[in-house]
């Protein structure tokens, strides 16, 4: 999701800190919060918005280099339905050769949130993303010329549920996305636009569940708000061949290539702060290692009685 300024921000997160059992209003099943990871997608609905991602993307095959700043917003509708939108500029530096720069492609999303069970910490939401390709004669921000669509289940399951003699292992949360790609041409300018599978996990160790949770270890505020994570992502192509710029048109093979991001959250009642490292794997990629940093608000928790309630009222979209 998304980054921001500085310490005025921080003080404000801060105050969110004083109680043990903070009120978040979003995330959580039973004693579990489940923070707004960065690279894969959240298991919730919710109203928040990150302002904004700042990332630095690892180096290309030939050495390029390329920035981007995004900000996003997720907002309900009824209490386990929502939307989502996202917009980036984006600034390229390929070696050799003159920068390109502008704004992307706009990125929207629906969500359902299909359950919810506190006693085993499990939650899970149906998606639909939508990339919109760019409309406009000359694209310098890198958006593609096409539409995509994109069905996705996302979950988050939190290990609080284990036997007391494995206390060690409860703070631990997996939370992940499945889902498919489906570009809504199939050929650009002579490059092929493939389907693809798409998988993203993350695997998270909360300080705040260890030390309010499960045993008092003595872990001070504001350090026991840290969540250590590491997220992986991958995309396999199912068809269609690889695209003319890897040499490979119109060959079969699998081509997975995704990231490995080790990082870092801090999480307060009414925003959090996080950071990765972006490592890439895969044919293709680059040996760089970027960097992302997110500053993302809880609306729901910052402005309760106005923008942060569902629009709709407090309903479930079906049933009660």
């Amino acid at each position: 999701m998304s980054q921001r300024l500085r310490f005025g921000t921080l003080a404000l997160a801060y105050a969110g800190f004083a109680s043990t059992h903070p009120a978040f209003a979003h995330g959580f099943a039973g004693d579990r919060f489940f923070p707004a990871t960065l690279q894969t997608d959240d298991p919730f609905v919710a109203d928040e918005a990150s302002l904004p991602t700042l990332t630095m993307n690892p180096s290309d095959p030939t050495g390029g280099q390329s920035y981007s700043v995004e900000s996003d917003i997720a907002k309900r509708l009824t209490s386990d339905f929502g939307l989502t939108a996202a917009y980036s500029w984006n600034y390229s530096q390929p070696k050799g050769a003159p920068p390109q720069y502008g704004f992307g492609g706009l990125s929207t999303g629906a969500q359902y949130q299909l359950f919810i069970d506190n006693d085993h910490e499990f939650m899970g939401l149906l998606g639909l993303d939508v990339d919109w390709g760019h409309t406009g004669a000359v694209n310098h921000g890198g958006a593609d010329d096409h539409t995509t669509l994109s069905p996705t289940f996302d979950f988050g399951k939190g290990f609080g549920d284990l036997p007391a003699s494995l206390m060690w292992l409860k703070p631990f949360a997996v939370t992940g996305n499945i889902g498919m790609s489906f570009p809504t041409r199939i050929n650009s300018n002579g490059d092929l636009n493939q389907n693809t599978f798409n998988a993203g996990f993350a695997i998270e160790y909360s300080l705040e569940y260890l030390q309010h949770h499960v045993k008092d270890v003595g872990i001070p505020a504001p350090f026991d708000r840290f969540i250590p994570l590491v997220e992986i992502t991958s995309t396999t192509p199912i068809n269609r061949g690889f695209n003319r710029d890897s040499g490979l048109t119109n060959q079969t093979g699998n081509g997975t290539t995704g990231i490995i991001a080790p990082g870092v959250i801090w999480a307060g009642q009414y925003s959090q702060i996080g950071v990765e490292a972006i490592i890439p794997y895969g044919e293709g990629q680059g040996h760089g290692i970027g960097v992302l940093l997110q500053m993302h608000f809880f609306l729901d928790d910052l402005f309760p009685t106005s923008i942060g309630r569902p629009i709709l009222g407090s309903g479930k979209l079906f049933g009660a």
